[in-house]
């Protein structure tokens, strides 16, 4: 497998898939803070299977499940005191249609994660919040589709092309000396492999 880092802040997550393993994908973070912008770094591990081949109009399940982790308790100086608000965002793929999604497990997350699906998106929800430091781990995401016209691919990838259009936000507590405040973080992938690859026939 290949590493990918970005020149800015990196949040990696691992994406093997059934049909083969993918390179590590990586999220480029942007921080803004009222001493500038900073970076955060985070890694998070995930599995995504999906089938390799399924027919025509047929119901199936993709599903991703996320490795626990650790928060960092310091970045560059500053100390990382909670997460809140993580947001993730995962696009309904082309050539499949939305049929229902769900979550299960997680532990860590001091609150109880939602999922929901936001125009052609699926969105989790964890409000938090997780202390600087912490070991986590996000709930298991199996988003069931229905496939659509045959000798066409369906490819699930992250949502995201820039800070202006993220895939992956959060609210990060930080503290600096004696000044503590809240700074919110935009996540965007890059690269973007695909999680899973299944073929319609």
């Amino acid at each position: 497998m290949a590493t990918y880092r970005s020149l800015v802040v990196i949040f990696a997550l691992l994406f093997p898939t059934t049909a083969q393993a993918q390179p590590i994908a990586s999220y480029a973070c942007r921080a803004d803070t009222k001493f500038g912008r900073h970076t955060v770094s985070l890694r998070q591990g995930v599995d995504a299977q999906a089938p390799a081949v399924v027919r025509t109009n047929t119901r199936f399940t993709i599903a991703v499940h996320l490795q626990p982790g650790t928060l960092p308790g310091e970045v560059k100086g500053f100390k990382l005191k909670e997460v809140r608000d993580l947001t993730l965002r995962v696009p309904i793929p082309a050539n499949s249609s939305y049929v229902s999604a769900g979550l299960t497990g997680g532990s860590g997350l001091n609150s109880t994660p939602t999922v929901q699906l936001e125009g052609n998106v699926v969105v989790i929800k964890v409000a938090g919040p997780i202390p600087g430091g912490a070991n986590f781990q996000l709930p298991t995401l199996s988003v069931r589709l229905k496939s659509g016209r045959p000798g066409t691919t369906i490819e699930t990838k992250l949502k995201g092309t820039s800070y202006d259009d993220p895939g992956l936000t959060f609210q990060a507590k930080i503290k600096w000396k004696f000044i503590t405040t809240t700074a919110p973080v935009s996540c965007y992938p890059n690269p973007n492999p695909a999680l899973t690859q299944t073929t319609v026939r």
